[in-house]
């Protein structure tokens, strides 16, 4: 089970979850569609979610390329 966590401040995501098992990150988009990124670290989980960090930059930058896709939770 994914513990989302609320996302405010973000014109980009409404929710993130990380599974530290699997080192997937979890993205909610405003339109309800789930998105899963893989080969995250907790270190990469720690970038993403710094203080100040934009998460639509960070995902274009960094998430995008790693394996990923649509999550149905």
């Amino acid at each position: 089970m994914i513990d989302w966590t609320p996302v405010a401040g973000s014109s980009r995501i409404i929710a993130e979850a990380y599974d530290a098992d699997a080192e997937r990150i979890y993205v909610r988009f405003p339109e309800g569609v789930e998105w899963w990124y893989g080969a995250c670290t907790a270190s990469v989980w720690a970038e993403f979610t710094a203080p100040g960090q934009s998460k639509g930059t960070y995902i274009h930058r960094v998430l995008n390329q790693k394996p990923n896709g649509r999550w149905g939770g």
